[in-house]
């Protein structure tokens, strides 16, 4: 080509991307003389707009559809804000024609009527084939007649359903252009229902159903939720992003558990990052992958390539302070600007994820405090602000200022006391009997001494609700599989759970068991005294008749 383009014998325009021109083009200094660069950027929202409209009609006419002037604004928005790897106006482009078919093709549900007449041709026609086989031809002539005129029919609903569909206006909204944006990205960017209004005002409630106390916590994750949901958050930083403190076993994990278990109906969609993998310095690799030229390159990184598949989700860091120090040099960017950008040079948005990292910072001063004076420290408000006063100052001195400074709000948890022990062991116990019913078939009725004894065996002021988990998996759990190994209890009987003099008591309640041994020996017992009945009358009988053959014997 360079002979000719230098007599300008060709005129070419040529269209390309930067990394291919780069790596075919520029590196040949004589063919690059020969051509003028002409950058193409992205357009602005604005004049994405301006484009749409210029495609409208296109689209209309192809689709029979009429596209709104909110629509188009609605896929400019939200495609410029929730797609992330693609271009204006291109995604805006995709997005507008997928709204515009999917309301197309919703009309394309054939009648119920229509389909019977379907029915009724095909067995008409079976019928036929069965006719002429069989030679029966005056038959098949007549059930021809009918195949035809159920055409004809057929035909004529068609036609009338055609007529009828260009007639009604098909309109393509901002809902239909926001279900298309929800379904590529899995973020639900449409306007609020109802139920999920009513869902997010009662947020509070249904995390506390699982998180006993932590009322700050529980408060302002709940915040951050509905100020993300409805659109007030800042579009350029994650939803919210949080600091969990406290004692180990307060609820920290759980809390977050419980807010996935709300938010996506399964604790299972919460992206869970264990720290303690992270601990060597090249480990901060895994988090976004590896460099080129390194092993696992093409595999991309945990942490990037989880939140690409789910922009929408809960992100906890767990046990933050186990991490190598140059992974909150990671963490700063997503904290701040809501992405990074992984190895393969490809732009991971966070803006729509919440993002939590536990702590058990400052935890020795928690287990073991050092009180001064006479003072018992029994006063639990004072014990909670010596203790956030201490972990604070630990906080700050094992993370950095500008990691601090990012974050949306440092939560210190609260030690449980004995009452919210207590609350913890109902729902445990609940989630046990659950267990029982779906795996085995088991109806545990626990009674409140029950209940009681699991609370004083587990509460530990310094270790949280874990030692309870502990204590009713020996107290509780393992008397039960002890009592099903030995057939004590078996499959859809009601065991309750008891305790006396300190020891547990494990019994099945065999109501029905009962009643039916009760019936038994009351069928039992009749017979018995039918028998008695006619021994006694054959013993009356036969005193009887000896009676009166001694008066014969006397006579004589």
């Amino acid at each position: 080509l360079k002979p000719s383009l230098a007599r300008g014998e060709l005129q070419v325009i040529g269209a390309t991307t930067l990394d291919e021109y780069r790596k075919h083009i520029e590196k040949d200094a004589a063919l690059e003389r020969r051509f003028q660069p002409v950058t193409v950027e992205e357009p602005s929202k604005e004049e994405t707009f301006e484009i749409l409209k210029g495609l409208r009609e296109t689209y209309e006419n192809h689709h029979r559809v009429i596209i709104t002037d909110d629509a188009l604004k609605a896929a400019v928005e939200l495609s410029a804000r929730y797609i992330n790897d693609r271009f204006l106006p291109d995604k805006a482009i995709d997005v507008m024609d997928e709204a515009a078919s999917k309301v197309r093709l919703q009309t394309y549900v054939p009648s119920p009527e229509m389909q019977e007449i379907k029915d009724k041709i095909n067995e008409v026609n079976n019928q036929k084939e069965a006719a002429i086989a069989s030679e029966a031809f005056e038959r098949a002539s007549e059930l021809k007649t009918e195949a035809a005129a159920l055409q004809e029919k057929l035909d004529e609903l068609v036609e009338k359903k055609q007529k009828k569909q260009q007639e009604i206006q098909l309109l393509v909204t901002e809902n239909e252009i926001a279900d298309v944006v929800a379904m590529w990205t899995k973020i639900p960017v449409k306007k609020l229902k109802e139920d999920e209004k009513a869902r997010l005002l009662k947020l509070e409630e249904t995390l506390h159903e699982r998180v006993v106390s932590q009322a700050e916590a529980v408060t302002a994750v709940a915040k951050a939720i509905r100020r993300g949901r409805t659109g007030l958050k800042d579009p350029k930083r994650p939803i919210g992003s949080f600091l969990f403190l406290g004692p180990t076993g307060v609820g920290k994990t759980e809390l977050s558990k419980a807010l996935a278990q709300a938010m996506f109906g399964n604790e299972n969609a919460m992206i869970r990052v264990d720290m303690s993998e992270y601990m060597e310095k090249e480990s901060v690799s895994k988090m976004i992958g590896s460099a080129p030229g390194y092993v696992g390159y093409e595999e991309g990184g945990q942490l990037s390539e989880k939140v690409r598949r789910n922009p929408y989700s809960v992100v906890l860091f767990d046990e933050i302070e186990k991490a190598h120090p140059d992974v909150f040099n990671v963490l700063l960017q997503v904290l701040d600007d809501g992405h990074i950008t992984d190895s393969q040079g490809r732009k991971v948005d966070f803006k729509n994820t919440i993002i939590i990292l536990t702590s058990n910072a400052g935890a020795s001063n928690i287990v073991s405090p050092k009180h001064l004076g006479f003072g018992a420290g029994n006063d639990e408000k004072a014990n909670y602000e010596k203790m956030k006063t201490d972990v604070m100052d630990e906080v700050k001195r094992m993370f950095k200022p500008e990691f601090l400074n990012r974050i949306d709000d440092i939560i210190v948890f609260k030690q449980l006391n004995k009452d919210d022990i207590r609350q913890i062991v109902e729902i445990l116990t609940l989630q046990l009997s659950k267990r029982c019913k779906e795996q085995m078939d088991l109806n545990l009725d626990i009674t409140e001494a029950m209940k009681d004894y699991l609370a004083d065996k587990g509460y530990d002021e310094k270790y949280g609700a874990r030692p309870l988990k502990r204590a009713i998996q020996t107290e509780l759990e393992d008397n039960l599989a002890e009592a099903l190994l030995a057939e004590k209890i078996k499959a859809s009987d009601t065991v309750k759970c008891d305790v006396k003099d300190g020891k547990v008591i494990i019994e099945a309640e065999k109501k029905k068991a009962a009643r039916a041994v009760k019936g038994k020996s009351e069928e039992g017992a009749a017979p018995k005294a039918a028998k008695k009945a006619i021994e006694a009358k054959a013993g009356n009988t036969a005193t009887k008749t000896a009676k009166s053959r001694k008066i014969t014997k006397k006579n004589n």
